[in-house]
């Protein structure tokens, strides 16, 4: 199947392979690749990101940045590694994107670039407006307006959601953040609000997060530091950029630790994958459930602070039911569409607590998990929080995804598995926000 997605109009008809062997490269890690282009812009000096197959999230982050003036030049290779060359608004002493108001800047899918963005802003002297597409513009965006309007900047959305208006301003205030949520997007948007703050700025979460945010700025030179659940940035500050190469992405590879976990003959290799500790909840998971996945970590390398390495997975393992709740879940959030689906072929029941954030992403997440699970011959519970899951009788299905890039590649995962029959997925090109490659990577797989 293409990769194209022009190709993708119509449905895609997924059936259970007979095997699954070989080794991947997988796209730029969405969540480092926002944050290298985004920091890039407000940083002193010029930067080379280098990103391998972005996904589309990742490209509206750089045509937002393009709008704001920030980038020089994207060039992409024939294997399809794109180099943005980014040159910062910013100074050593101060942080700042360039640009001189205005603008509107289309997020299209991307919640992680509308948060981050709303707090690069917020330090900015001007105003922008953040807009992005149908699904962008349900998601609520209170969470980061109240606080960066407690800073001092001035924040308008659209009965909480989207289209965000952001007039910052320079000083911003340094604010002790209390937040009821533990989300590593709501941290970040503070955080770099909080660079062009006067003073101290702490922010606390009730559980852990991916700390994304806090590691690349420390490695770029900006006072920023995380200790378990707590944030600290000392303000005003900036930094030099640094050309940063972004790995692999890791929830990109949940998909094929999955398949691997649940078919009888698979043996799978995913190279130069990052392995942030707050990203590796699948891995654990999948092992507590029974999976053989083997982890060879090489750490950090001189172009990038996250720890990147390669990880193995074999099938052939039966796997037993799971109970998931509390600062587990957060680990995994974007995973739970692909773990349910791990659910659903393991012995005895399986259940999700705590994770209510999922009726907030692309799509109500919880819904449609439940849905499609049902639809293939499992057996699946909607719990407010979360679901109740146990395997039944494989059956052929057909998966509404509500242009949901995670609930497309999960059903996949679980026809390709043979824990459904063939399933007719109705937007597969959704993939393309996170996983452009993903059904070119699916044919690699298949002897």
């Amino acid at each position: 199947m293409s990769d194209d997605p022009s190709t993708h109009a119509q449905d895609a008809l997924v059936s259970a392979a007979p095997a699954l062997l070989g080794s991947l490269r997988l796209p730029a890690d969405k969540s480092v690749g926002h944050r290298a282009l985004l920091f890039s812009a407000m940083g002193s000096g010029a930067a080379e990101i280098r990103l391998d197959r972005p996904g589309e999230d990742i490209l509206s982050m750089a045509g937002v940045l393009q709008t704001l003036g920030a980038v020089r030049s994207i060039e992409t290779d024939t294997a399809g590694v794109v180099r943005v060359i980014i040159d910062g608004g910013g100074s050593p002493k101060a942080a700042s994107l360039p640009g001189r108001g205005g603008e509107t800047l289309d997020c299209g899918n991307a919640g992680t670039a509308m948060r981050l963005l709303a707090g690069a802003l917020a330090g900015r002297p001007a105003v922008a407006t953040l807009t992005g597409d149908a699904s962008l513009s349900s998601r609520p965006m209170e969470r980061v307006a109240g606080p960066l309007r407690m800073v001092g900047a001035e924040v308008a959305t659209t009965n909480g959601h989207a289209p965000v208006v952001v007039v910052g301003r320079r000083p911003l205030l340094a604010v002790d953040h209390t937040l009821s949520v533990a989300s590593a997007q709501v941290i970040g948007c503070l955080t770099l609000a909080a660079l062009a703050a006067e003073g101290t700025t702490t922010i606390t979460v009730p559980g852990p997060t991916r700390d994304h945010t806090e590691r690349m700025l420390a490695w770029l030179g900006a006072p920023v530091r995380r200790e378990g659940q707590l944030t600290t940035i000392e303000g005003p500050v900036g930094f030099d950029d640094r050309d940063i190469a972004v790995p692999g992405d890791i929830s990109s590879a949940a998909a094929w630790l999955v398949a691997g976990a649940l078919h009888p003959d698979a043996h799978i290799i995913i190279e130069d994958v990052g392995l942030n500790p707050s990203r590796t909840g699948i891995i654990d998971v999948l092992r507590d459930m029974g999976a053989e996945i083997r982890v060879a970590s090489e750490g950090p390398t001189h172009d990038c602070p996250e720890p990147v390495g390669t990880i193995t997975v074999d099938g052939g393992h039966p796997l037993h039911a799971i109970d998931l709740a509390g600062d587990r879940v957060a680990d995994i959030i974007d995973e739970l569409p692909l773990i349910a689906v791990a659910m659903a072929a393991a012995d005895g029941v399986s259940t999700l607590r705590d994770a209510a954030e999922l009726h907030f992403k692309e799509s109500d997440r919880i819904r449609l998990v439940v849905d499609g699970l049902q639809a293939i011959g499992a057996h699946a519970e909607e719990r407010q929080d979360g679901w109740v899951v146990s395997r039944g009788t494989p059956r052929d299905a057909a998966i509404r995804t509500e242009a949901d890039h995670r609930i497309a590649i999960s059903f996949a995962i679980a026809a390709l598995a043979g824990v459904a029959g063939t399933v007719d997925i109705d937007d597969p090109a959704c993939a393309a926000v996170s996983y452009p490659t993903f059904w070119m990577d699916m044919e690699r797989l298949i002897p």
